[in-house]
């Protein structure tokens, strides 16, 4: 196995629900958002069925249990996606069905599907043209237009059809010179089209362009792309590849604006000659997969049997600097590990993201059992390393531990988390711990599976290496991981929210006039001076807040609502180390690996003095074994630093923006919990329960509703609330007249922002922040029951409007 191939991390999806198609070739896919969408092509028969299926944007992990705050947190940040397990599904399709097609164009535009021609039985050809709306599964056959100065295109298969702004680009394929179907007399066409499309739904009509330079050569099973540079806006499209009596190789590039063909001259090694491959952007890069290639590589073909192969071949051309580059040759060793897709002419590829799938099409034909023998595997691949995800965001702080939470990659094996503390925090000299012990874990956090603890250990290797595909991997030692922890929330009702910074106030319990200035979450949190009382709030003041986030939270029907927590903190000048502190006592420190993307952290990780900073690692450095190092607790009233980096196949992407976050002082009120907000016709009705308090009773509870102002045309992150209750009852109406002053957060979706917290002896504690949504489609979409095709149904609803949206 070539050293390249083995550094590609393919992933095989091993375990999905549904009713799962049967493999097949001469097959078409595209992608709307997370859901893969496979139509036709043909084994013993062809298909006529649409299938779907639902990456979830979520990767294949095995699921080795996940605690039911787990759960909620994943459904509530993705509620039109109601499952975290890959899915197949058959849609009910309905309208003007297309018969089963083989070899046909299929492009995707926003939300709806075009289909052109392709072979509906052996040796008949279509050349019609359907439309699919995806967003209600409604197929409906369109006649365009024939061109002003020609013929509409003739019936055909193995043409390309490809995509680029209001217009479709139709260029070659085989069709039949004979009328009797039977007697297959075969034409490899070079013609043209040009297809311009109507907005939202239907077509105008097709055209042949007038074109400059030389027309390719005639082929089918060829690929065709549209690339365009960021800093050149002059879209292109390049054929490559194909078949006109024999394979081919040769690549072609049409310049969209001037209609001008032309060769370009590549670098590199060009892949062998080929029909029935796929080809993808992603990027800059169109990427080569399979085909049908020579059996000999040095052009010799020894025996008619023997003359042509399914391949593996994996490479991909630069376009913008045109260099090919082989990933898999097609004279690799047989892969018995199973760790790449294998051989395979006429099936399916398709990108999300950055991430390359790959499904179905046949391996061959064989003679002696006198049928052709088809995959049925799904494969991926991650191109790049991933983005950076947001800030971390504080859910809730105790005294002692942080439950965090940030937005989801999409396409992710897992996540590494990150801290390091204001305080000095010690070495461990010489050689660490010889194990965890048991109270050093919750017991609602789960273990990875070994398999996939080991790739994400794997996958750490490639810390700060800025990895691509073409370098070759390193030597890894292998080291089990079975008892290494995933943190997962725990029960949400016994976390207390962090330290937030408050505004003073000159009245002490005005009733919905008080306005309260209050920063929201920062990169790094400026420091003030100690206020009265250990809270950070002298004895008249309600707290305003710093760190956003949300989580779920109970509301009545048709009423959606997202909650945060945050704490009052001490904010006092910032603190220096002591000269005597020396500079690796401040590294950043690992919590750990996550599947999901939230944890409760209570510990992290303390690494020998020798490996103290990670960054500093030289190349192919041994990451820490996590179960042989000790853990620090989390202390009380310490500021801690966090940043979040994403994995995927291609290593650890890179590190998010740093948060800041104070573990809580003991003594204060908890946060309010279970807030319900009901709508009435002219007001609305907040009520929530009352949270513990271990010093004495609550003394008072406050609401605040964040307003318009001119500070927040000045800086938007910068939210300012009035106070609208204060006093001892659980509840507060919100009247009209001061909603019609609120302010509409668009941080995330449209919302009213308020804030409740509660006071006792010592002062007030961590705030609940509830965002009250806008639309009452997120709410239908939280709330309702939703089957797989429901779930992607919603997803493709929501997808309609935002193309509306940037359309108009």
């Amino acid at each position: 196995m070539a050293a390249a191939a083995a550094g590609l991390s393919w992933r095989r999806v091993s375990s999905f629900t549904g009713p799962v198609p049967r493999s097949r070739h001469g097959h078409r896919a595209v992608a709307i958002r997370e859901l893969l969408i496979i139509f036709g092509g043909g084994n013993e028969g062809i298909a006529d069925e649409l299938h779907v299926y639902n990456t979830g944007l979520r990767p294949e992990l095995p699921e080795c249990g996940m605690s039911s705050m787990a759960l909620a947190m994943h459904v509530m940040i993705f509620k039109e996606l109601a499952h975290i397990t890959n899915q197949w599904f058959l849609p009910a399709v309905r309208g003007d069905i297309p018969p089963g097609c083989a070899a046909h164009g299929f492009v995707c535009d926003g939300t709806r599907i075009l289909v052109f021609g392709g072979m509906v039985e052996y040796g008949r050809y279509s050349n019609d043209l359907y439309e699919l709306q995806a967003s209600r599964w409604l197929w409906k056959k369109v006649k365009p237009q024939a061109p002003s100065n020609g013929s509409p295109p003739c019936p055909r298969l193995g043409h390309s059809f490809s995509l680029y702004g209001n217009k479709c680009y139709l260029f070659g394929g085989l069709a039949n010179e004979s009328e009797d179907s039977n007697n297959n007399v075969p034409r490899y066409l070079n013609d043209f089209y040009e297809l311009e499309l109507q907005h939202g739904s239907g077509v105008v009509g097709w055209s042949i362009p007038v074109t400059k330079g030389i027309l390719p050569s005639p082929r089918e099973s060829h690929t065709a792309i549209v690339y365009c540079r960021k800093d050149v806006g002059s879209p292109k499209m390049y054929i490559f590849g194909g078949m006109c009596g024999c394979r081919l190789n040769d690549l072609w590039e049409l310049d969209i604006e001037t209609m001008t063909w032309s060769r370009p001259e590549t670098k590199g090694t060009v892949p062998l000659p080929r029909s029935l491959h796929t080809a993808n952007v992603i990027g800059n890069k169109m990427y080569v997969f399979g085909g049908w290639v020579p059996q000999s590589t040095g052009g010799e073909i020894s025996a008619p049997d023997g003359e042509w192969k399914c391949t593996g071949s994996f490479s991909y051309l630069n376009l913008d600097t045109t260099e090919w580059i082989g990933l898999i040759s097609d004279c690799q060793e047989e892969d018995k590990s199973n760790l790449l897709p294998g051989p395979r002419a006429g099936h399916c590829a398709v990108a999300v993201g950055t991430r390359l799938y790959i499904w179905s099409g046949r391996d061959g034909y064989r003679k002696a059992w006198n049928n052709q023998v088809c995959c049925k595997d799904l494969w991926y691949l991650d191109t790049e390393r991933p983005q950076a995800p947001s800030q971390v965001q504080l859910i809730r702080a105790t005294t002692n531990s942080f439950q965090l939470k940030w937005d989801e990659v999409p396409t992710v094996e897992g996540y590494l988390l990150q801290l390091h503390a204001d305080s000095p925090v010690p070495t461990v000299a010489g050689i660490p711990g010889t194990g965890i012990p048991e109270t050093s874990v919750p017991s609602s956090q789960e273990p990875f599976c070994e398999r996939e603890t080991r790739f994400l250990w794997l996958l750490s290797k490639c810390l700060h290496r800025g990895c691509s595909l073409h370098q070759s991997p390193q030597s890894l030692p292998s080291v089990p991981y079975s008892e290494m922890k995933v943190d997962h929330p725990s029960q949400a009702n016994n976390l207390i929210p962090n330290n937030v910074q408050v505004a003073p106030s000159s009245s002490s319990k005005l009733e919905g006039k008080e306005k309260v200035a209050a920063p929201e979450n920062k990169v790094t949190q400026e420091t003030m001076k100690n206020h009265a009382d250990a809270t950070g709030f002298k004895e008249s003041n309600a707290p305003s807040l710093l760190p956003v986030c949300t989580s779920s939270a109970q509301t009545s029907a048709n009423v959606a609502a997202e909650t945060a927590y945050v704490m009052p903190s001490t904010r006092r000048a910032p603190q220096r180390p002591p000269a005597s502190v020396k500079a690796r006592d401040r590294r950043w420190y690992d919590v750990g690996i996550f599947k999901n993307n939230s944890a409760v952290v209570s510990q992290f990780y303390l690494l020998p003095e020798e490996t103290m900073n990670i960054n500093s690692k030289t190349e192919g450095a041994d990451v820490p074994d996590y179960r042989l190092l000790k853990k620090q607790d989390l202390f009380p009233g310490t500021v801690y630093r966090f940043r979040v980096a994403a994995i995927n196949g291609c290593g650890i992407g890179p590190f998010s923006k740093i948060s800041e976050f104070k573990t809580c002082i003991p003594g204060f009120p908890g946060a309010p919990s279970t807030v319900k907000i009901t709508k009435s016709v002219d007001c609305i009705h907040l009520s929530w329960e009352p949270p513990a308090s271990p010093s004495g009773n609550i003394l008072e509870y406050s609401a605040y509703l964040a307003i318009r102002s001119t500070q927040l045309q000045e800086n938007p992150s910068q939210l300012v609330f009035m106070r609208i209750y204060c006093g001892l009852k659980t509840s507060c109406i919100v009247t009209a007249a001061q909603l019609s002053n609120a302010h509409v957060d668009y941080t995330s979706r449209p919302a009213i922002v308020f804030r409740i917290s509660a006071k006792n002896e010592r002062g007030y504690g961590p705030a609940t922040q509830v965002r009250w949504l806008q639309a009452a489609e997120e709410q239908q979409a939280a709330t309702k029951p939703s089957t797989s095709t429901q779930t992607a149904q919603n997803t493709l609803d929501r997808l309609q409007r935002l193309c509306q949206q940037d359309a108009d």
